[in-house]
């Protein structure tokens, strides 16, 4: 086995490189010639980035190189693919993915230029998304023949719904930047080259929070989201009485009622 880097890291693949800046982790997409085409061994980079980040990484940034976040799958390798080896390529998807949204960080991405087909299905398992006015967003997968493999149908159809992903995928529209931010594709919109700045700004306040709270917004508030009022509610306390209780939580709680805790102001 690969010896990690001296950032912690584990050996990647040259189509992902990664960096640390603080508390923050780095991480580029970088097949710019191939507009970050997502090929198995870029998912399998991910998978093993994620599974692997050091535990003194309280946050992820995720950005692609060159003038795009990622124009998908690269499709020469599903050209000659069986059904058994297309489930298996897909099921290598969702694990990858399922790395990132339910990993050991949160993850904000920088979405600029195509989010299209696989890298839309990319950007939807991290959890904040920051688009520059050059993003744009598509769903071509009718007009190829194929379906969505990547976690899609599931993380989607919970952004925007059915219907719209439906259309998308049925006509081949395009979404810009603008009609992407009022769907709920990303949370914030800035101008063009100035996403990762403000992905690295808000990785870092994320970095502050609480590190049970964070993982309770992580693992706990989507399951809770999908379950019945009843589970939902006993989950919520659960995890409410567990990140409570730590000694994190007190000093801060503490803090706080000696006003010596930041306030919330208006933003």
């Amino acid at each position: 086995m690969a010896a990690p880097s001296k950032d912690g890291f584990p050996q990647l693949p040259s189509s992902l490189k990664a960096e640390r800046k603080g508390d923050v982790a780095i991480l580029t997409l970088a097949r710019a010639e191939k507009r970050n085409a997502l090929n198995d061994t870029l998912v399998l980079g991910l998978e093993s980035f994620f599974t692997a980040l050091p535990g003194d990484v309280r946050a992820v940034v995720l950005t692609g190189s060159g003038d795009n976040f990622s124009a998908g799958l690269d499709l020469s390798e599903l050209a000659e693919a069986g059904i058994g080896e297309a489930v298996g390529h897909s099921r290598t998807w969702h694990r990858a993915f399922q790395a990132i949204e339910f990993g050991k960080a949160p993850v904000v991405s920088v979405l600029h230029g195509a989010v299209v087909g696989g890298g839309l299905e990319l950007a939807a398992a991290t959890h904040v998304r920051v688009a520059e006015r050059s993003t744009f967003y598509a769903l071509p997968e009718g007009s190829r023949g194929i379906f969505l493999g990547g976690g899609g149908t599931v993380r989607l159809t919970r952004l925007i719904g059915v219907s719209r992903v439906a259309e998308l995928m049925l006509t081949g529209r395009t979404y810009g930047a603008e009609e992407g931010q009022a769907l709920g594709l990303s949370h914030y919109m800035v101008d063009n080259g100035k996403g990762l700045a403000k992905a690295i700004e808000l990785a870092e306040r994320i970095a502050t929070n609480a590190p049970l709270t964070n993982f309770g917004i992580m693992h706990a508030l989507p399951r809770i989201a999908e379950s019945d009022p009843a589970a939902g509610y006993l989950t919520e306390a659960l995890m409410s009485a567990i990140a409570q209780d730590s000694d994190e939580a007190k000093a801060r709680l503490k803090d706080f009622l000696e006003k010596r805790g930041k306030k919330v102001e208006r933003g």
